[in-house]
């Protein structure tokens, strides 16, 4: 498997993942325009044609047939051209000594706090390929990039992380807030964010502090919680070194989390190295590598053996990344060691 940069070529691989995402990936809309237009701008991002703020690095997970079974994504910054919202879950205190009252209420403040920060997005990897070191090549890739071209992305990435519906795609959280504003279902919301008009939904939205009492019990339970599916990918970037900080999406209420982008753990321990082609050794460790390269970037996961400021790789591995001995590779070990 490899990580590398989307292409034209890959639109109809791109709408069959996006009509299996289901509810809750809104940056991947099955519409075959928005993502062919998506496509062609991401292509533009590769050669260097965009602006941070619209930059959009769209990758693709292709196996060794040349199957396109993943994407992932980061956006180079967030809220630069329209505003950015999110909830920030903060305290409203009420008391009076006179009647010996002293209340916390738990409230929702709409912020634009997270505006000029890189955001990864648009993780999927279709269910029959969810094994093995897929999963966390497809996400972590995206910090070798980073790492290699540090000065196109912000000094912090976040991830807004998918927030709780049931099986019929229904938020209690929208149930209980959104409803109010809108005469549509959470998913048909869903769907028109992720076809560009979030801001403009979210111009509707109430600006004014809203006291979590008035919420239902169902909605103040799923406030900064993610979707059961989701709960891996969030474990692995708190791994990494995010962190929940009180902020949660203004329609689903899933966390969006964030690091320094120096100090996420892939992109501080990564190293230039000289790539050596031979046995790495039945006890090698996987590593990510990236060929260092942009608009031909390759990023795969695969066992190597650290000697010398050289990283020792297999034949195959050296394959996918195009490289030859003596060539220069960005690598991290693929997961912390413990």
């Amino acid at each position: 498997m490899i990580v590398r940069p989307v292409r034209s070529a890959d639109l109809p691989a791109l709408i069959d993942l996006a009509r299996s995402t289901g509810t809750g990936l809104t940056t991947l809309p099955a519409n075959e325009e928005r993502l062919a237009h998506r496509v062609g701008w991401a292509e533009k991002t590769f050669r260097g044609q965009a602006e941070r703020a619209d930059a959009d690095y769209l990758f693709v997970l292709e196996d060794d047939a040349g199957r396109v079974v993943g994407i992932s994504a980061v956006a180079g910054a967030v809220g630069l051209r329209e505003p950015w919202y999110n909830y920030r879950v903060g305290l409203t205190v009420s008391a009076s000594q006179e009647l010996h009252i002293h209340r916390q209420v738990p409230t929702l403040f709409l912020a634009n706090d997270l505006t000029g920060n890189s955001e990864l997005c648009s993780l999927f990897l279709h269910a029959e390929h969810r094994t093995g070191l897929n999963g966390r090549l497809l996400s972590k890739a995206r910090f070798l990039f980073i790492a290699e071209f540090r000065e196109l992305f912000g000094d912090k990435v976040i991830a807004e992380m998918r927030g709780m519906s049931d099986a019929e795609g229904r938020s209690p959280f929208w149930e209980s807030l959104g409803r109010h504003f809108f005469k549509m279902e959470f998913s048909q919301a869903d769907y028109l964010t992720g076809v560009g008009n979030k801001a403009f939904i979210a111009e509707l939205m109430p600006k004014f502090p809203l006291y979590t009492c008035f919420l239902s019990e169902d909605a103040r339970a799923v406030i900064g919680r993610v979707h059961p599916d989701t709960e891996p990918a969030l474990a692995m970037l708190k791994a990494e070194g995010f962190s929940y900080q009180g902020y949660v999406d203004i329609f689903d209420a899933g966390p969006a989390i964030e690091a320094e982008t120096a100090k996420i753990r892939a992109v501080r321990d990564s190293q230039n190295l000289v790539l050596a082609i031979g046995t790495p050794g039945d006890d090698a460790a996987p590593f990510l590598m990236h060929n260092r390269k942009r608009e031909d970037c390759r990023i795969t996961a695969a066992p190597a053996r650290l000697a010398a400021g050289t990283l020792v790789v297999d034949p195959q591995t050296a394959k996918r990344l195009q490289l030859s001995a003596g060539d220069q590779v960005r690598a991290v070990p693929l997961s912390a060691r413990g």
